[in-house]
């Protein structure tokens, strides 16, 4: 019998508070060396969100290991943050009460660095009355806060189109002071004590972009994390964790126990069955319907067309062909347009009207400007309809995405996959990304008049897809299952299993002795594979 929700709450409060103090309790005197530095101000307003659990759990494993280490805190450190931004309501300050409160609990017993902020009459000056435009570009003794900030801004307003109005601008400014503060703060805690390492969240959002320009600054080997591709998994990286950079040894192949586990989470993968940050994106897939088929039966092949959520963290990383994917989707526009033999299925990603999380430039809104669900030859499946994608997949001609991941499932299920937008799967050969738009359309056309009924990928393609996916799955991702559980009342949010601090030891935890080494050695961030 399950507790009420209020007791369960209170019970994963007080786990939270037993395993601070037994930290504490039991952590050694720290050695008498550089410190490693943590900060993740995006993670979290309330609750334990699963990137401040991997956080706080690894800082609870160095204490344990006499590792120095300093947590910089947000002590209304920001004028707005992202997670406490309402867009709606711009006049409503954020719930820095609720997030300190938290803080004090998360980091109760470990050395902490605070963060409060204060007004420079210099960047007042230098922001007054600029446009969007220029707030873009916006530089201020050496640091470009306007960069630095475009990501988590364009994430907060769920759009990539800023407009140039009060709101955008009052709002980018505050983050652009936000930023000035974390540079300045964290710049000093860098300063004083020199840390051998600096932990932070993503490094895209703007507090964290901020410390992680500052660290670069002076030489500070940055680590960032994001959640793993498995539920309860973390990415660790000295890379942009945003962009998963993962290094392959070229002699890695996989083995049949290997191929068996690769295969065995397919299967699942490909009837809907996953999460991603503890997120369901399919509560129910459905096959492809006979009104659908029909229609199909008229066109001489099919070509799906996948998309992104435009704000998403992903794209900056994504724009290297085209300026943004709406520009890759008006390119592809031109295509269908000159290929009326072709049916065309473009499919909003499922996370795109997710509750809370909507977005407000969106793919749904780009096919009712441009009238394209009015072409003969399209068939538009909205983000809420739970088609069996995989189903699409298979009777594809070839696929097309912009940086979506189901690019690389669908080089498993054979098929061609022409990208328009650089994907984590880019950096190594498993798709077709023509690095111009040019070079784009000449390959969709050369595809689209291939004989037969289907574009194969090429062997090498599928051996490196296999390849890819099985590291991301098994290598990279980090499990901290054995400490943590998904919180029911709230989704993405996790809490503690009950474990002793022993548990937590790298002697003890393969996933520890991973992270140690690699921020205390500079390994690789690497399972081994008996894990």
């Amino acid at each position: 019998m399950s507790l009420p929700s209020k007791l369960q709450g209170a019970l994963a409060r007080w786990r939270l508070n037993m395993a601070a103090r037994e930290v504490a309790g039991h952590a050694p005197e720290p050695a008498d060396e550089p410190p490693v530095v943590f900060f993740n101000a995006s993670t979290r307003l309330w609750g334990l969100s699963q990137n401040a659990a991997f956080q706080l759990l690894t800082a609870w494993s160095l204490r344990l290991q006499g590792v120095p280490v300093v947590q910089f805190v947000c002590r209304r450190g920001m004028p707005r943050c992202i997670l406490g931004t309402d867009p709606d309501r711009p006049d409503r300050p954020p719930p820095c009460g609720l997030c300190q409160a938290w803080s004090q609990r998360l980091y109760a017993g470990m050395p902490q660095r605070p963060s409060t902020y204060a007004a420079d009459p210099a960047l007042e000056a230098a922001l007054a009355g600029l446009p969007v435009e220029a707030l873009q570009d916006f530089v201020h003794q050496g640091a470009p806060l306007g960069a630095l900030v475009l990501p988590g801004l364009r994430w907060r307003l769920r759009r990539h189109t800023l407009a140039d109005d009060a709101l955008t601008r009052a709002l980018y400014a505050d983050f652009i002071r936000g930023a000035w503060q974390v540079v300045r703060d964290f710049g000093a805690l860098l300063d004083e004590n020199r840390p051998r390492a600096a932990v932070v969240f993503n490094g895209q959002f703007f507090p964290e972009a901020a410390a992680r320009w500052a660290a670069r600054q002076r030489g500070v080997r940055v680590i960032t994390h994001e959640v793993g591709l498995r539920p309860l998994t973390a990415y660790f990286t000295a890379g942009e964790a945003t962009a998963y950079p993962i290094a392959i040894p070229d002699d890695f192949d996989l083995t049949p126990e290997q191929n068996a586990r690769l295969d065995a989470y397919l299967s699942r993968r490909f009837q809907g069955d996953f999460t991603m940050a503890g997120i369901r994106f399919w509560p129910e897939m459905r096959g492809l319907d006979e009104a659908f088929l029909r229609k199909a039966a008229g066109f001489r092949q099919i070509v799906p067309v996948f998309t992104n959520v435009i704000f998403d963290t992903s794209q900056p990383h994504a724009n290297v062909v085209f300026p943004h994917m709406f520009a890759w989707l008006d390119a592809v526009l031109e295509i269908i347009r000159a290929h009326p033999e072709t049916l065309f299925v473009i499919r909003a990603h499922p996370d795109e009207q997710r509750p809370g999380k909507a977005a407000r430039e969106s793919v749904r809104e780009w096919v009712q400007r441009r009238r394209v669900a009015d072409l003969p030859n399209v068939v538009f499946v909205d983000s809420q309809e739970f088609l069996n994608s995989y189903d699409l997949i298979r009777r594809a001609k070839f696929v097309m995405v912009y940086n979506s991941t189901i690019g690389l499932e669908a080089v498993l299920l054979g098929k061609a996959v022409l990208c328009g937008g650089k994907a984590r799967f880019t950096q190594y050969p498993i798709v077709f990304f023509p690095q111009t738009p040019e070079a784009y359309r000449a390959r969709a056309e050369a595809f689209l008049r291939a004989d037969g009924a289907e574009v194969p990928a090429p062997p090498e393609f599928r051996r490196n897809a296999r390849r890819f996916l099985y590291y991301q799955l098994y290598k990279v991702s980090l499990p901290y299952d054995a400490f943590l559980e998904d919180e029911p009342r709230a989704r993405g949010y996790v809490r503690l299993k009950p474990f002793r601090w022993q548990a937590l030891l790298p002697e003890n935890s393969p996933t520890m002795r991973v992270i140690a080494a690699g921020l205390l050695e500079g390994r690789p961030f690497v399972m081994p594979e008996a894990v």
